[in-house]
């Protein structure tokens, strides 16, 4: 083999060795000009890639709307938990006002009924008093006349008026029994005697007389009462 053979083989065979090495090389920087990593998937730096990263560190749309409604309906919730607190406050003081209303009304009325027991029989009392300084008249009378009779007149007209101011104002009846027929339920015996001309228990004679209160028997009359002989 001449000296030229030899050199163009040798050049074919550096030409034949390094274009493997070349093409790498521009391989490789092709890659790198256009994003992709040296393993090669090409999606790792793309622009598409870059977009889709920046994109994922913003909220959709639609997500933003619905944080939106929520913040709005969490405010809408504080809102009404206030108002249901003032309307709390707002029945807490009525109440409490009720209930102090209540406690002066019933001690009031407690009042009320004490001095409605205490005071009942004023009007009697006042009644009373009025006869009691007729009474007074007569004695201070009786002691400057010393006239029996005149005292006497003067007792009975003051006991007449008494019993007629307790029948006329206050519904208090004296009732006489005798002669009547006896009942138990206004009659009290304290004495009997037989005799034979009643066929039936009759009242002889009052020892102390009856009153009624309206219609109802106050006090029983006592009284001595005849009763049919037993021979008859």
């Amino acid at each position: 083999m001449s000296g030229e053979d030899h050199q163009f083989d040798e050049r074919s065979t550096n030409t034949e060795s390094g274009e493997p090495q070349e093409n790498a090389q521009e391989n490789q920087e092709s890659q790198e000009s256009a994003g992709v990593g040296p393993e090669g998937d090409g999606d790792n730096g793309s622009p598409e890639m870059a977009a889709g990263e920046a994109t994922s560190t913003e909220h959709p749309p639609s997500q933003e709307s619905s944080l939106e409604e929520g913040e709005d309906e969490v405010g809408r919730l504080r809102a009404r938990v206030e108002e249901l607190e003032r309307e709390n406050s707002d029945l807490k003081n009525q109440y409490l006002r009720k209930q102090a209303d209540f406690e002066n009304f019933r001690k009031r009325m407690s009042r009320e009924k004490a001095d409605a027991i205490a005071y009942a029989n004023k009007q009697l009392l006042l009644d009373i008093v009025t006869i009691i300084d007729d009474f007074e008249r007569a004695i201070k009378s009786a002691e400057e006349s010393r006239d029996f009779d005149s005292f006497h007149e003067g007792v009975a007209l003051i006991e007449k008026q008494f019993t007629n101011m307790l029948e006329r104002k206050w519904g208090l009846k004296r009732f006489d029994s005798e002669g009547e027929e006896f009942d138990p339920q206004k009659h009290e015996a304290v004495m009997t005697d037989e005799d034979s001309e009643h066929d039936k228990p009759v009242v002889v004679e009052d020892y102390q007389k009856g009153y009624y209160l309206n219609d109802k028997v106050l006090r029983s009359a006592k009284v001595k009462v005849s009763v049919p002989s037993s021979d008859s």
